[in-house]
């Protein structure tokens, strides 16, 4: 768990600078959140080592990468800081990880794709092309996966 540990490290030190920014601009009204591809590389890169993922290049459509245990399983990976993630397709595996200040993650959801996209059922697709979903949700639906559905 060794680069595991380092990107834990790696991360506290992004916190560190993003509170630094926050109290030098405070009179802006900004936050200085790490979000976006940040947040999603750090969880993808997370996820390929905790799991034993290969990834796939960047932006590859529906899906992050694909476990090298003999499944064959493709996954797509998200990770976030706030209480949602966002979902524009139906993946055959979803891990969701959330990562605090300390640059802990918590595995939030690792099941089948379609057990989180059936919530969507009949639903239009927002106009940002996103379905969210609270974590507190997936948590909960978290709860019902088969040992064997999880990587």
């Amino acid at each position: 768990m060794g680069e595991v540990d380092a990107l834990s490290e790696i991360i506290r030190e992004l916190y560190a600078i993003v509170k630094r920014l926050e109290e030098e601009y405070q009179d802006q009204e900004r936050h200085f959140t790490l979000d976006g591809h940040l947040v999603g590389s750090i969880g993808e890169v997370y996820a390929a080592k905790r799991y034993g993922l290969k990834l796939f290049p960047s932006s590859h459509e529906r899906h992050d990468g694909e476990t090298l245990d003999g499944t064959r399983r493709l996954v797509q990976v998200k990770a976030t800081q706030r209480n949602s993630v966002g979902i524009s397709s139906e993946p055959e595996h979803l891990i969701v990880l959330r990562i605090n200040e300390n640059g802990e993650f918590e595995e939030v959801f690792n099941g089948p794709g379609n057990i989180v996209w059936a919530l969507f059922e009949g639903k239009p697709l927002p106009k940002n092309g996103q379905y969210q979903v609270s974590v507190g949700k997936l948590a909960k639906l978290n709860e019902a996966v088969a040992d064997g559905d999880r990587i």
